[in-house]
């Protein structure tokens, strides 16, 4: 059985000519290659970081289930799909949720590998029957929503919890997070969060050097003064050693809450290999399937030993981009490295001391990248939002979601939130559209559009308002 293991030596190893790109099973030199995986390790480090902090997970267990989760995906598509899995951000708003209403670390990992069960269960059937199932039962219009209603619902975690504890340094990382996201080139750009991550440290430090402690809320929620860098529990771990682990716990309320991720991660998966197909020149639509259910696979193996869940990283294929080196090898490279951090609570511990402020800085930008998502899979998509078929569903769920409306069915039961708006535009769509007329479902539609066409007439440098 071919695993993918196996590479050859691209030219003289050392630089691909001009134009030419290093395929997947081609590699450079063993020394250069190693260099690639500790990059592809760097990019992916600014959201592996936050993501099991904003989760309340344990970074280490995080950082070495991120390597197996690759070693999973590499196996199963054969090397043809070079990706890095690390933790997945569209989980915090889960388990945000999930906390908020009483539920342990054991509840928000056993939603989760529910959610992981569920996406294998996907691969299996996209294998099965086609892509075609996924863009029938969501179209782009459904995916773009539910995207979004899940990176809209953290802007209350952001305000109410991380912004408070220290709001200038917080200002202060979310301005420099946006000049380095906007204004650098090539890799340096996709570690932006990284960068804003190792600024936060800096200016909390220096903050505490020159004004002492704050008076603010604490990361307990108690109004205390305190450090804002506090690194006395680095000092006490140790170089090596082994994570915490724990075993997940079920409940019904908790997995509902987590559920509607599937749609956002299978999304994901279908843009991440679609895009590495492009770069690659291969078509890889075959191996859809699989790619979604290794991430289901990965994500059931983390969950169950209480690290967080995997997917691809978009980070890792902009290194891809920058660099034109897709080698699989290099992915393995960096798989390794993964694996020795997390052997080492040391580390942990630096992560687990990110301020409370600098994440605050870091969310404001983060959360609002992964709401506008939603609205980017529309544009790529053209849903056409003044067609009341697409914009009443939509509207319904993203407020619903946003806005944690609930709908109480018992005094132990309630949908609310991200899994009753992703119900609403689900259901709505597809009920709405087996009752709308013909002519609504044609694109582009012929009636007039329920909402007006806000300010395009000014773009068009026109008085009049633009028809379509």
């Amino acid at each position: 059985m071919k695993l993918g293991v196996r590479w050859t030596l691209h030219g003289d190893g050392r630089t691909p000519a001009p134009g030419a790109v290093v395929r997947p099973d081609e590699r450079l030199s063993w020394p250069r290659t190693v260099g690639l995986g500790a990059q592809h390790v760097v990019a992916m480090f600014g959201a592996s970081f936050v993501a099991p902090v904003l989760m309340g997970l344990d970074p280490n267990l995080a950082i070495m289930m991120s390597g197996f989760a690759t070693v999973i995906f590499l196996l199963a598509t054969h090397g043809t799909v070079p990706s890095y899995l690390g933790c997945s951000l569209s989980f915090v708003g889960v388990a945000a949720a999930i906390r908020a209403s009483g539920g342990s670390s054991a509840t928000v990992t056993g939603a989760v590998f529910v959610v992981g069960a569920v996406l294998f269960l996907a691969g299996l059937a996209v294998r099965r029957f086609g892509a075609r199932i996924i863009h029938a039962a969501m179209p782009p219009v459904v995916t773009g929503a539910v995207v979004m209603l899940i990176g809209f619902n953290l802007a209350p975690v952001t305000a109410s919890t991380y912004w408070p504890q220290d709001q200038w340094t917080a200002l202060l990382v979310m301005l420099f997070t946006g000049l380095a996201v906007v204004c650098l080139r090539g890799f340096w750009s996709r570690i932006a969060i990284f960068l804003g991550l190792i600024f936060g440290y800096a200016i909390s430090w220096v903050f505490d050097l020159v004004f002492g402690k704050i008076h603010s809320m604490a990361p307990s929620g108690q109004v205390t003064d305190h450090w804002r860098l506090d690194l006395s529990a680095v000092g006490q771990a140790d170089w090596i050693g082994l994570p915490s682990f724990h075993g997940p716990s079920f409940e019904w309320s908790a997995i509902l809450v987590a559920l509607p991720v599937v749609i956002a991660l299978i999304a994901e998966n279908a843009g991440h290999v679609k895009a590495v197909g492009e770069m690659t020149g291969d078509n890889l639509d075959d191996k859809l399937g699989t790619a979604i259910a290794a991430d289901g696979a990965a994500s059931m193996l983390s969950t169950a030993l209480g690290g967080p869940p995997n997917t691809t990283y978009s980070e890792n294929i902009g290194v891809m981009a920058a660099t034109r080196v897709y080698s699989t090898a290099a992915y393995w490279a960096a798989a390794g490295f993964a694996l020795l951090f997390g052997l080492c609570p040391k580390f942990g511990a630096v992560v687990a001391a990110i301020p409370g402020g600098v994440l605050g800085g870091i969310t404001v930008i983060l959360y609002g990248m992964i709401g506008l998502l939603g609205a980017q899979i529309w544009i790529n998509a053209g849903v056409d939002l003044r067609n009341p078929l697409n914009l009443v569903p939509a509207a319904a769920g993203i407020i619903i979601g946003v806005g944690g409306v609930k709908l109480t069915f018992t005094d132990t039961f309630e949908l609310g939130g991200i899994a009753l708006g992703t119900i609403v535009v689900i259901t709505g769509y597809h009920v709405l559209r087996a009752f709308a007329p013909a002519h609504l479902k044609a694109a582009p539609t012929e009636q007039e559009p329920l909402l007006d066409s806000g300010t395009s007439s000014y773009e068009n440098g026109s008085g009049d308002t633009a028809k379509s």
